[in-house]
């Protein structure tokens, strides 16, 4: 379903003059304005924007939780938009991994068995899937937490074992909102250097929505969005996040 990279590989993912509205008449609100949008593998890209700017509803294009009214939407350059709810899902369960500001934990689950749950979906065998989510766990520094509920960590911890559960699919990209919106300082940059570093150290993609600047420092490239369109789209300087 999705196209093998050649020589010369396509943008991971391609918005071409995207446009989405909902409503209509008087009624209608343009979210995304004939936005272009290239992405490519191995990029780390902090999207931002106020309140009603499009970047909520370009991260869940992204994700192919929403459609584009009008326009292209090419993920390693197929197109995807016109794709059934079937074949949407098969990709979002192949290629995507989301990280969410609430964590979206199961709080009586084990961290293991909450990070796990992508596979069961994919229907893989239990032996194979325990060895994945505890490799995967390993990876965000969770070792010897894999039996305790989501309920009995900390908040830094839940979102690291959300981080596990994003990863353990293997994805190309991680699509993550906001993802230290309910941590403290401390913690949002301990979430930030590990965001970092899956990025540098493992080149997986990562589209990441923010309110806050000095979590975007952690990016190497800023989109901001006003009105339903990009309005800068820039390198991030290169200087260590506070």
């Amino acid at each position: 379903m999705v196209a093998t990279p050649g020589p010369s590989r396509p943008p991971l993912i391609e918005l071409s003059d995207v446009s989405r509205t909902y409503g209509s008449g008087e009624t209608e609100v343009r979210a995304l304005d004939h936005t272009d949008l290239i992405i490519r593998q191995g990029e780390f890209v902090a999207v931002m924007g106020p309140s009603g700017s499009g970047k909520s509803t370009t991260m869940n294009i992204i994700g192919l939780l929403d459609r584009p009214t009008s326009g292209r939407y090419l993920f390693n350059g197929v197109e995807v938009q016109d794709l059934d709810r079937d074949r949407r899902a098969l990709l979002r369960r192949h290629f995507l991994g989301f990280v969410f500001q609430g964590f979206n934990l199961l709080p009586r689950t084990s961290a293991l068995e909450n990070v796990e749950l992508p596979l069961i979906y994919k229907g893989m065998p239990r032996a194979e899937r325990i060895e994945r989510a505890r490799a995967a766990l390993h990876k965000v520094g969770l070792d010897g937490r894999e039996g305790h509920d989501a309920s009995q960590l900390s908040g830094g911890q839940q979102q690291r074992v959300a981080i596990a559960r994003a990863l353990v699919g293997e994805p190309m990209v991680i699509l993550a909102d906001e993802p230290t919106g309910n941590l403290d300082s401390h913690r949002s940059h301990e979430i930030m250097r590990l965001l970092q570093q899956l990025n540098r150290e493992d080149g997986i993609t990562i589209v990441m929505v923010t309110h806050e600047d000095d979590i975007a420092a952690y990016a190497r490239r800023l989109v901001s969005f006003a009105d339903g369109r990009i309005r800068a789209d820039a390198p991030v300087p290169e200087r260590t996040p506070a």
